[in-house]
């Protein structure tokens, strides 16, 4: 699916930084310019006027039937040409993406002059489209059409790797270009680890099992995570669980345009704090999703990124004790002008399988 994004808001934003031009490098801002879906192997250059992807002839077929936007195709050894045809004056370049020896070869090969910049477009993908909105939903429906699939699964004996794979598996054949990020499954004192991937570990009872996973639709990506039970468990992690499904909530109904991530962030924080679990809060309490699984705003205790109607963004406290174990809940979340709308419909509630 291509929708219409016009370049009059880039166009603005080269005005206000000052810029002639603009190289874009960086994978997911050539796609969300262009619609262009081998992004690592092109880029955009961005002027006033309008805007050229570039690649090589491996991709001649794919850019036409893609891009949304001119394209120029042009072997490797001749790109820098193009470059110095289409990029003049003042060309700002992704500081963040655009490595150093990349940089120093452009200075040498294009006669202009080359200014750092940070988050151009990035700022543009901030508030989603009624496109982007409906491949993330359709992206958060596979998400919840893959936690029911395998909750069947979660039995002592199993393994973490097999149920990962079988999640994974259950996506794809249901529509999924892949997985949003490697598949976490988490058990026992694993689920102490954040970023726990699974593991040989085998499921036992009486353990936490935590499941974080997403799906793609059309590049676009969901982030969900859920943690159950396995059989009855201790009273300790009965209560973890508890606080952090507390905090959660205490988040989600602060969800509204004007708050900050770090305003969101310090109110789950204090949810744990006050059942006593607020040290073993680890991270950040969420993040954009888009066509990155991690993009802005940022939701964290330093974020002064202001939320708008439109964004998309991730609610996920956390609480992780080391030789105990751990639990995350997790939603995607539209932030909408009368405050939000939660992307992810699986169960949360506490559950004994």
């Amino acid at each position: 699916m291509l929708d219409s994004r016009p370049m009059h808001p880039l166009s603005n934003v080269l005005e206000d930084a000052g810029l002639d031009a603009l190289l874009v490098t960086q994978p997911e801002n050539v796609r969300y310019l262009s619609g262009f879906t081998s992004p690592k192997d092109g880029w955009v250059a961005v002027w006033r006027e309008g805007a050229t992807l570039v690649t090589d002839p491996r991709y001649t077929l794919q850019a036409q039937q893609e891009s949304r936007i001119p394209q120029r195709i042009v072997p490797r050894e001749h790109s820098a040409e193009v470059m110095a045809e289409l990029l003049r004056g003042r060309v700002g370049f992704e500081a963040n993406h655009l490595a150093f020896g990349r940089l120093e070869a452009l200075r040498e090969q294009v006669p202009a002059e080359w200014v750092p910049t940070s988050d151009l477009v990035e700022r543009l993908r901030l508030k989603k489209t009624p496109e982007e909105l409906e491949r993330i939903r359709a992206a958060a429906r596979l998400a919840d059409e893959g936690y029911e699939h395998i909750l069947p699964f979660l039995k002592p004996g199993v393994s973490e790797r097999d149920i990962a794979l079988e999640l994974e598996f259950f996506l794809r054949k249901r529509g999924s270009e892949g997985v949003a990020f490697e598949i976490i499954v988490a058990s026992g004192e694993r689920s102490a680890m954040p970023h726990g991937a699974a593991s040989s570990k085998k499921l036992l009872p009486g353990e936490l099992v935590t499941l974080d996973f997403g799906a793609v639709v059309e590049g676009y990506h969901s982030d969900m995570t859920r943690t159950v039970a396995l059989g009855e468990v201790s009273r300790e992690l009965r209560e973890i669980y508890d606080a952090v499904l507390e905090a959660q909530q205490a988040a989600l109904e602060a969800v509204r345009p004007g708050k900050t991530g770090k305003e969101l962030d310090a109110i789950a924080r204090q949810a744990l704090t006050d059942r006593g679990y607020g040290e073993y809060f680890a991270h950040g309490l969420g993040h954009g999703v888009g066509l990155a699984i991690h993009e802005g705003p940022r939701l964290n205790k330093l974020s002064d990124d202001l939320l708008e109607a439109g964004m998309v963004l991730t609610i996920e406290p956390g609480v992780y004790i080391p030789g105990v174990g751990g639990c995350r809940i997790e939603d995607l979340v539209l932030v909408t002008e009368a405050g939000y709308e939660v992307l992810s419909h699986s169960p949360k509630g506490f559950s004994s399988l």
